[in-house]
């Protein structure tokens, strides 16, 4: 891989956008990952269609799409969008991530998080990034915990997933509370 394509470079991840070229890695780390991620983000398309349908929504400017890639091989370790970007007097956005069965448990997707917090604070200038996370979703929970994130509420029937109304934890940081 080609370190200059990355955004930010911790010790062993980077985060770069995504792009058109990662439709083949995703959609095979997608189907292994299948059982893991549909419990929490229900059953999606993996058709090219449906990723440049993907590309062309994270190129709107309330939306950016980012992967953790492996500093040693470049291969793709999570995803993370930051969706529904308000500017103004909010300045603010909603975190999505995506960790892959065969990367789980080596803490790339907490060092790639912080990655991505750096650069929406500072690049984006963002002030306050959002994550709404299932309650029985122990794994992600962690994750935002250990990223700095702290629990704000909870939202009934937050999100339509696998066929009912799932309820979310909110959980949230702002640029202040960020810790590098």
């Amino acid at each position: 891989m080609d370190m200059t394509s990355y955004i930010l470079q911790g010790p062993r991840v980077a985060i770069r956008h995504l792009r058109c070229g990662d439709y083949a890695e995703l959609t095979a780390l997608r189907r292994e990952s299948a059982e893991m991620l549909t419990r929490w983000l229900g059953a999606r398309e993996h058709s090219e269609e449906a990723f440049r349908g993907e590309l062309a929504r994270l190129a709107q400017p309330i939306n950016e799409g980012f992967v953790i890639c492996l500093r040693s091989s470049g291969e793709i370790a999570g995803g993370v969008n930051i969706n529904n970007i308000v500017r103004g007097t909010l300045q603010s956005g909603t975190l999505g991530y995506t960790a892959y069965a065969s990367t789980t448990g080596h803490g790339y997707m907490t060092e790639g998080l912080r990655l991505v917090l750096r650069h929406a604070f500072a690049n984006l200038k963002l002030h306050r990034l959002e994550a709404n996370i299932q309650p029985n979703n122990v794994a992600s929970l962690n994750l935002a915990r250990r990223i700095g994130l702290r629990r704000e509420g909870y939202s009934e029937a937050f999100q339509f997933i696998n066929g009912a109304w799932r309820d979310h934890e909110r959980w949230a940081i702002t640029a202040d509370t960020l810790v590098i």
